[in-house]
Parts: C-alpha cells; structure tokens; sequence
C-alpha cells in the first residue's frame, strides 16, 4: 500500500483588467464564456501558461530550459555540431535525424515490407515536441560515446524521459507516436472568467498618411478593434506530490517559480494598444492534503454593476463561498496565506513577497512520505 501523503498548492487569484483584448478567437474578438446564464470574458489557460513559461526564462536560475518545438533535430544538430565541430553539418544532420527517430518515435514492426530499409524522419516534425536543454545534451552524449546510439532505443527514450525542464514538469508532455514518453503535468491552469456580466465593445481608429498633400479628405486607413473590461477569478493547482517526482530536492523553489509566474504574469495581446498589464488585487494560497478545490462557483450568480466596482464584491462572495464550501463539503486547507486585504477573512494579509516566503518555508519542512512534517 503506497502511504504517500498528498499536498495540492491552489491558487486563487482576482484581477482586475482595464480596456483590454488579451485573448482573441479566430475573428480577432475578445474570448468569452457563458457561466451562470450570461456572458462573462475569458483568457484561456493555455494563453496563460504561454505567458508563465515566458516569465520562467526570465527568473529561473537554472540551465534546463524547455522548448516547445518541431525542430527538434535542427537543436540536436547544433549540440552535436558544438562537440563535434569537424563533422560537417550535413553529416550532423543526419545522425541528429537518426538519434530522434528512435528516441520519440516508435520503433517499425519488422516485416518482409521494410526488411533492409530504413527511415530517416524529415527535419521538422509533424507535432511540437516539448524538449528540455538536457535532454538534448543527453541525447547527444550517446551519440558521442557511441556512435551507433540510435540502435539503443531504449537508452535513447530513458535520457529523453530524464532530466525534464520545470515547465514540462509542471505542464506535462504528451508525444503522439510514443505514449511511454508522456509526462503527466503536475499543474492544472483554470481559464480565467469575469465575475461578473460583460458586453465587448467596439474601438472605432482611423490613420492619417503623413505626407499626403493637407487637401487630400478622409483617412488612409479605418478599422476597429474589438475590446472589453473586467475583474477576472483566476485559478490554478499544483500536485505537490507529483512534482517532487520530477523535481526531487527542488520542489520548494519550483513551487516558488509557479507561483510568481502565474501571479505575476499576463498574455500579451493587444498590450501596445491598451498597456493593459495590472497586478492583482488579491491573492489566496490554500495548502491541502484532500484534493485541489476551484471556487469559482463563487461567481455563479454574476457579480451585479454597481458605482463601487466588482474586486471588493468579488473577494467578499468568494470568502463566504469558500466558508461555505469547507464547512458542508471538503476539509479546511491545512495552511492558507493571502496577498491584500481583501481576502483578510480566510488568512491573516500578508505582502506578496511574504506570502511566498511563508509557502517556501511550507515546503522546505513538508513530508511528503507520510510520515508527518
């Protein structure tokens, strides 16, 4: 029997976000949903987790970056080109070819069909391939050490499972042709909704040539731009206990980097033509050791207009929904912190930085063996 102990991170998040088209559908509008029988807006989780992996590049301090790729053997080639230098590139190529073929993708059947063949993959891949920097350097040191590698496949999908960078750990990796070499995501990323009714609005521009003669009438150029306004719940979780997986030894500090990530990042759309990039108002961190809870039913029933704004509304529903919640279905979280004031009735207010120095300090001392903290 595994005696495992389970501790989910979740996170609660409410912002606010002024004149703003962060998340488009494919006719250029805002996204949005339908929740609670009206139209709320809505940035899709993985235009969130877009932005978190581009704020990992700026503050992780390790080596191990992560790429999601379909050129996957132009990146071997280049490692191989780097030890290698007197192989040409050609000839690099080719082995870099060789060496992902086995190591992604599954090995052919043998028959009488493609007896005595074999198959070099193209360049690009069909599929992203999320890779991290030491799994290439893995791959390639096989190579080096042996330079038929590529007829170990074994060992070749053993470096391409090891060594995951904290982005495919947290976010998981799914490989088409070979399901072994899957990685399940530690981290789940809940799309952003308004907590209240929105209706998109319409920015009407127009652009004047700057050397057409002063007689010349009308605009060069009209358009409009599709935009709304609107506090967002923001929500995500992380299974503690399969992150250390992945990450052994390092859990405490990747945790760190999830959550000023998600806290502190924001998609880029449209942000030259609304400088639409805010804070939070309020941040809740809830530690449980039952299972990951989303409140977001808080703002089932939409948050109604009023001349006072939607954050102090909006934190006041979700305090008494989360009461709620812990008192007639799941357990109080085993610790909880908050970020502002508004969330003062779950955890006593703490400044950001503070906020994630006591969840550091959380998971430095959490045992996750079960065998108490």
């Amino acid at each position: 029997m595994n005696d495992q102990k389970r501790l989910y991170v979740d996170v609660h998040v409410l912002q606010t976000v002024p004149s703003s088209c962060i998340n488009r559908d494919d006719t250029g509008s805002p996204k949005t949903a339908i929740y609670g029988g009206v139209t709320r807006a809505r940035v899709s989780s993985q235009s969130w987790k877009r932005a978190m992996r581009e704020m990992f590049r700026d503050i992780n301090k390790d080596d191990n970056e992560s790429m999601r790729t379909k050129k996957i053997v132009h990146l071997v080639s280049e490692e191989i080109q780097r030890f290698l230098p007197d192989l040409s590139k050609e000839d690099s190529e080719k082995e870099a070819k060789k060496l992902c073929d086995v190591a992604i993708k599954k090995p052919k059947k043998n028959n009488e069909k493609n007896k005595g063949k074999t198959e070099i993959p193209e360049s690009k891949s069909d599929y992203f391939i999320f890779i991290s920097r030491k799994q290439i350097e893995s791959i390639v040191q096989c190579f080096i050490e042996d330079r038929n590698a590529y007829k170990n496949p074994e060992k070749l999908k053993s470096v391409f499972r090891s060594n995951p960078g904290i982005d495919i750990a947290l976010f998981g990796r799914m490989v088409a042709d070979d399901a072994s070499l899957n990685i399940d995501a530690a981290a789940q990323v809940a799309h952003s909704i308004s907590t209240h009714r929105i209706e998109n609005e319409y920015d009407y521009f127009t652009a004047v040539d700057d050397i057409e003669p002063e007689d010349h009438a009308g605009a060069g150029h009209i358009g409009t731009v599709e935009y709304n306004s609107s506090t967002l719940y923001r929500y995500a979780t992380v299974a503690v206990h399969e992150l250390a997986k992945h990450v052994p030894g390092d859990t405490a500090r990747v945790i760190d980097l999830f959550l000023r990530a998600f806290v502190l990042s924001m998609p880029t759309g449209k942000q030259n033509t609304f400088a639409n990039r805010t804070l939070p108002d309020a941040v809740y961190v809830a530690l449980r050791e039952d299972q990951p809870v989303n409140l977001v039913g808080a703002f089932e029933k939409a948050i109604p207009a009023n001349d006072l704004g939607y954050v102090e509304r909006s934190a006041q529903q979700l305090c008494d929904h989360a009461q709620r919640v812990y008192t007639q279905f799941a357990n109080a979280p085993a610790s909880a912190f908050v970020a502002g004031e508004f969330f003062s009735k779950l955890a006593d207010p703490l400044s950001f930085d503070g906020l994630l120095q006591k969840v550091h300090a959380y998971m430095e001392t959490y045992d996750l063996s079960g065998n108490g903290q």
